[in-house]
């Protein structure tokens, strides 16, 4: 991966952001380390699997009611996940090239401990609802976030390119400048593919350094 300490300036004159998902992209995916670590394997279901994100939380919240999982337990977890490898030092190279904004359908109260390894950058996402250590609900900061919040940014002039793994990364994927699926699985490359699939950083580097230019 080589070094640039140039903020790109595309040809249109605008400026210019890269919006990223977090799980599969950067970060393993939270709920499979969770099924992992308790042997629950219906908890493997994530975003590449089921499109409705609502019905995928319900689904999720039953299965930690049922097997008396806490939130204390999942944070602990997360706290032994570390940025997949090569992730950090993918996402300091883009930095560097352009603004980066993470949108990510996870939680404020998961992503924390994962963005003070990935340098912090900002994070755009929903809350959890917790009573007495248990997630007994979820709170979206809006429907279909990831969408709105580039739909946003074009709003205000900038250039956006945008990259993910999931079905519900495909309505951001769209209403960006470009689009690209990145670890993304066959069902998902096979049902969208008017997005470029790649799998390196590398690749996805030299990607949106081209579709910001």
């Amino acid at each position: 991966m080589t070094t640039s300490e140039t903020i790109t300036q595309p040809v249109d004159g605008r400026q210019t952001i890269a919006a990223l998902d977090l799980e599969g992209v950067l970060v393993p995916e939270i709920w499979i380390a969770v099924a992992e670590r308790t042997g629950v394997e219906a908890l493997t279901r994530t975003t590449r699997d089921e499109p409705d994100y609502d019905v995928l939380m319900r689904y999720r919240l039953d299965l930690l009611a049922e097997h008396g999982l806490t939130m204390s337990l999942v944070q602990d977890v997360i706290g032994g996940l570390a940025p997949l490898p090569g992730a950090r030092e993918f996402l300091d190279e883009l930095r560097r090239r352009t603004q980066v904004i993470i949108l990510s359908d996870t939680f404020e109260q998961f992503a924390a401990p994962l963005m003070v390894q990935l340098g912090m950058p900002t994070v755009f996402c929903h809350r959890l609802v917790v009573a007495d250590d248990r997630i007994v609900d979820y709170r979206l900061r809006q429907q279909d976030q990831k969408r709105h919040s580039v739909e946003a940014f074009r709003s205000l002039n900038y250039r956006v390119v945008a990259a993910g793994d999931s079905y519900n990364d495909t309505s951001m994927l769209g209403a960006a400048d470009a689009g690209f699926l990145f670890h993304a699985p066959a069902n998902v490359i096979d049902e969208f593919p008017q997005f470029p699939a790649l799998d390196t950083y590398d690749e996805l580097l030299d990607a949106i350094t081209t579709a910001l230019a």
